[in-house]
């Protein structure tokens, strides 16, 4: 006998809080990697002129560390291109064993090497390319490591939460990846990168602050990464999912999409948001990944005033993301998303043309970003489950993660391109606004319909 949906939400059972709890704090831990590694303290070192050749200055230095900020975005593209390459095929095999748990450990244990061994970086004036192109290479495995680690995490969402309450489990995950970054770059700012002689007599001299760190960075995201390995039990296997290759994996992918589109109710319009949705959420990406290199780059942030600017950065993120929860139920997902986009682009242009005011104006223009980023990505996730059909969740998600992964490698593209094209790390503000505004404009294009 067919069961509703409302009874199927009514029998499921209760999802122990601890267990909640524990699965949230790997997203608390991965602050580590997100704010401090890749947005607001190491790539922001990487293309400072502490890996510059020495007695540059003027316009001939501009140019050295645009030509830097152009090799961490070519170092991120490739990252991001590996990415697509592997996260179906992993996933799948994650899927096909059960062991999705075991494939977040490896993952995430290879992060934190990662992000440890990104101490060993200094900026020695006998080998400063060299430094500088290995840190990149670190960034790069780091990436595609912690990008197939979030792959796994989000697929453990299931088995923390129930149909009535996956929105707010996902809501308190992203929610605790935010408040992580506040406290995580406040004890780093207090401990290492404001004072002269920080913690354990750390200072500046040979960057020993940033890779100090960095370093507690790789511990805080080991530890807070432990619960969910204890806490969370593993899905199981699935039911007739073999293991299969690399090839066949993205046949089944591509099997997946022709299907959906040849289904009704509105499913081709689902295609299309899919589509948008991995344009637009990797031009959101960029906005972080990038936004710490162009503030100390084109506008002039010492390394604690990027961390000041972060922490207030994720207090504006995350309140907005919190407040836009009521507005997606008044005004529909999909306006939300295309509200934010807008806004995106329109201050992401200001920020550009803005450029020469200075640091007031980064203020101002950084801040509204964040304000639109955080409310663009949690009321795009609700989306999808307003269009997903009953049971088919974890497909559609997995899709979601699928066509992210597949279009990663944009923004760091664009962003590469412009800087190169133009010798200015400042025109690298277009290259990502262009990824946010195609992507906008493939959203206005489809109009996918509420699943019944």
């Amino acid at each position: 006998m067919a069961v509703s949906p409302e009874a199927a939400v009514a029998d499921a059972p209760a999802i122990p809080r601890r267990r909640v709890a524990a699965w949230a704090a790997w997203d608390w831990g991965s602050a580590a990697f997100n704010a401090v590694v890749t947005t607001f303290v190491f790539t922001r070192w990487l293309t400072s002129d502490a890996f510059a050749a020495p007695g540059l200055s003027g316009d001939a230095l501009d140019r050295e560390l645009a030509r830097h900020s152009s090799w961490l975005g070519w170092g991120l593209t490739a990252a991001g291109v590996l990415v697509a390459v592997l996260a179906p095929a992993l996933g799948r095999r994650a899927d096909g064993t059960g062991h999705r748990r075991r494939a977040l450990a490896w993952h995430t244990g290879l992060t934190v090497l990662a992000c440890a061994a990104m101490a060993l970086i200094v900026p020695d004036p006998d080998a400063l390319t060299a430094n500088l192109l290995a840190g990149i290479a670190l960034l790069a495995v780091g990436t595609v490591t912690f990008e197939l680690a979030s792959v796994h995490y989000n697929a453990l969402l299931s088995t923390v939460s129930t149909p009535a309450t996956v929105g707010r489990v996902s809501g308190l995950g992203w929610g605790a990846g935010y408040l992580g970054g506040i406290v995580l770059l406040a004890v780093l700012l207090v401990g290492f990168v404001q004072p002269e002689v920080g913690w354990f007599g750390v200072t500046a001299e040979g960057g020993a602050n940033i890779r100090a760190a960095v370093l507690a960075s790789a511990v805080w995201f080991g530890v807070f990464a432990v619960p969910v390995l204890i806490a969370v039990p593993e899905p199981g296997v699935v039911a007739g999912a073999p293991r299969v290759g690399l090839i066949e994996s993205y046949r089944r992918v591509a099997g997946d999409l022709r299907a959906l589109w040849r289904e009704a109710g509105g499913l081709r319009g689902t295609v299309g948001f899919l589509l948008a949705s991995a344009v637009y959420r990797d031009g959101l990406t960029g906005v972080f990944t990038f936004g710490a290199v162009i503030a100390s780059g084109t506008f002039g942030f010492s390394a604690s005033g990027v961390l000041v600017f972060a922490v207030a950065a994720n207090v504006v993120a995350g309140v907005a993301t919190l407040a836009c929860g009521r507005w997606d139920d008044v005004l529909g997902s999909r306006r939300i998303v295309l509200a934010a986009l807008v806004g995106l682009v329109l201050t992401g242009i200001a920020t550009f043309a803005l450029a020469d005011v200075g640091q007031s104006a980064f203020w101002v223009c950084g801040l509204l970003l964040c304000l639109f980023v955080g409310p663009a990505q949690s009321a795009s996730r609700s989306l999808l489950l307003r269009v997903t059909p009953a049971g088919r969740e974890s497909a559609m998600f997995g899709l979601y993660a699928t066509t992210g992964r597949a279009a990663s490698f944009l923004s760091p593209l664009a962003f590469s391109v412009a800087v190169g094209v133009s010798g200015s790390q400042r025109w690298g503000i277009l290259g990502i606004v262009l990824v946010i505004a195609i992507g906008c404009g493939l959203l206005l294009a489809v109009r996918p319909r509420a699943a019944a």
